[in-house]
C-alpha cells in the first residue's frame, strides 16, 4: 500500500528541547513497514532537516502537498494553546495541527481514503466521529484500549532484545541507585508517592522538563538532556520508577521508557496502580508505596552484580517481547487489510 504517514517529530535524534518520545521507536517501525513492501510518504515537515540540518536516508520521502494515497496514517495531534492554535507564521507557532486538519479534510472527508489514527497520547475524545466512521480505524498504545480501538503498542526491535546480555548489564558499574528520564506532564502524584520518598535516601537523578519543582527541594533535577543521552542515564542507574499519567495507567499504556531502561540494564519498578503491571515487569518489581520502592532498592543494592541481578534483568528483557516490532507491524497490517478499499470511491488525488 502507499501510506501517507503524518507525524510531528523526528526520525533521528532531533533537538534537545522537544518532548518527542516517538524517536525511540518511530524509525524502526517505519523501516519495518518499508521492508514489507509498503510505499511511505511523510506528510508533515521534515524537522530532521529543517531544525537539525540532518539529511536522512534517500529511502524516506517527504511531501508537503496532497499526493495520491491508498491509506492515511496519523500519529494524532491535538490542540496545544499558544503553540499550534495560533496564526500561521506567528512566533512559536507549529503547523502540525493545521496540516493534520488539511489532510483529514482532503483524504478522510472528501475522498473517503481509508484512515488509521494512532492516538499515542490518548487525546482523541471518546465521542470523536472518527471512532464510528466506516473507513477510519483508531489504534491506541494500550493493553485495554477504548472500546472499538485496536491495541498498537510502541514497538521495540527484536534484535535489541536478542543482543541484550543480562550478565554483562548486571556487572556494569552504576553510581546511581535511582534514575529517571522523562517530563513532568501529569506525573506529580506518582512522583510524590513513589519516587521522591525513595530518592531521599539514595543517589539519584531526574532528567527531563520539570518546571514546577519547589515541593521537592532535595531532588536532583538536571533539566532536559539530548535524546541519545537517555541511555547513559539508565546505564548509570540501578533502577527507575515507571511513572505514568493516570489516563495511561488506567488502561495499561506503557511508554517507551520501559525498554529504554531495561536495555541499559536499569530495572523498572512498576507502581501497582498501573493496569497489567505484572505483564510489564516481574511481580517482585511491582511496588505499592514509596516505602516499598525504598525496600526494593535496598534489596537490589544487595544483589547488584550477582546472578540473581542478571536473572531479574533477563526476566525484564523477556517481558519486552510484548512490544515486539514484528508483532506491532502485524497488528497494523491487520488493521489496514480490515479497511475495505471499496469504501473509498476515490483515492486521494493531488
Amino acid at each position: 500500500m502507499k501510506i501517507g504517514y503524518s507525524f510531528w517529530g523526528f526520525l533521528g535524534n532531533g533537538v534537545t528541547d522537544t518532548p518527542d518520545g516517538g524517536r525511540s521507536h518511530r524509525r524502526p517501525f517505519i523501516d519495518a513497514l518499508l521492508a514489507r513492501g509498503h510505499d511511505i510518504v511523510f506528510l508533515q515537515a521534515d524537522r530532521d532537516r529543517l531544525e537539525v540540518g540532518e539529511d536522512l536516508d534517500d529511502a524516506y520521502t517527504f511531501d508537503d502537498g496532497l499526493p495520491c494515497l491508498d491509506v492515511l496514517f496519523l500519529e494524532w495531534r491535538w490542540a496545544i494553546p499558544g503553540r499550534n492554535t495560533t496564526t500561521c507564521g506567528s512566533e512559536g507557532h507549529t503547523c502540525d495541527l493545521h496540516r493534520q486538519a488539511q489532510l483529514i479534510n482532503h483524504y478522510t472527508v472528501r475522498h473517503q481514503t481509508p484512515t488509521v489514527i494512532w492516538d499515542k497520547d490518548r487525546t482523541l475524545r471518546a465521542e470523536s466521529v472518527w471512532r464510528r466512521t466506516a473507513h477510519t480505524r483508531v489504534c491506541e498504545a494500550a493493553l485495554a484500549p477504548t472500546l472499538g480501538a485496536h491495541s498498537l503498542l510502541f514497538p521495540v526491535a527484536e534484535d535489541l532484545l536478542t543482543q541484550a546480555d543480562p550478565v554483562a548489564l548486571a556487572a556494569q558499574p552504576r553510581d546511581l541507585v535511582l534514575g529517571y528520564v522523562g517530563n513532568q506532564y501529569d506525573r506529580d502524584d506518582s512522583f510524590d508517592r513513589f519516587f521522591a520518598p525513595a530518592a531521599a535516601h539514595v543517589e539519584h537523578l531526574v532528567a527531563g522538563k520539570w518546571t514546577k519543582t519547589d515541593r521537592w527541594p532535595d531532588i536532583r533535577f538536571v533539566g532536559r538532556i539530548p535524546f541519545e543521552a537517555a541511555a547513559g542515564v539508565y546505564g548509570r542507574s540501578l533502577a527507575t520508577v515507571l511513572m505514568l499519567p493516570e489516563r495511561y495507567a488506567a488502561v495499561g499504556q506503557m511508554t517507551q521508557r520501559i525498554f529504554e531502561a531495561v536495555l541499559a540494564g536499569c530495572l523498572p519498578l512498576a507502581p501497582a496502580n498501573i493496569r497489567f503491571a505484572d505483564r510489564f515487569v516481574p511481580k517482585e518489581l511491582v511496588v505499592r508505596s514509596g516505602d516499598d520502592v525504598t525496600e526494593r532498592l535496598s534489596h537490589l543494592r544487595e544483589i547488584a552484580g550477582t546472578q540473581q541481578h542478571a536473572d531479574l534483568i533477563a526476566a525484564c528483557v523477556d517481558r519486552l517481547r510484548l512490544f515486539g516490532l514484528t508483532k506491532q507491524v502485524d497488528t497494523l497490517e491487520s488493521v489496514l487489510h480490515g479497511l475495505d478499499p471499496a469504501t473509498a470511491t476515490e483515492r486521494g488525488a493531488a
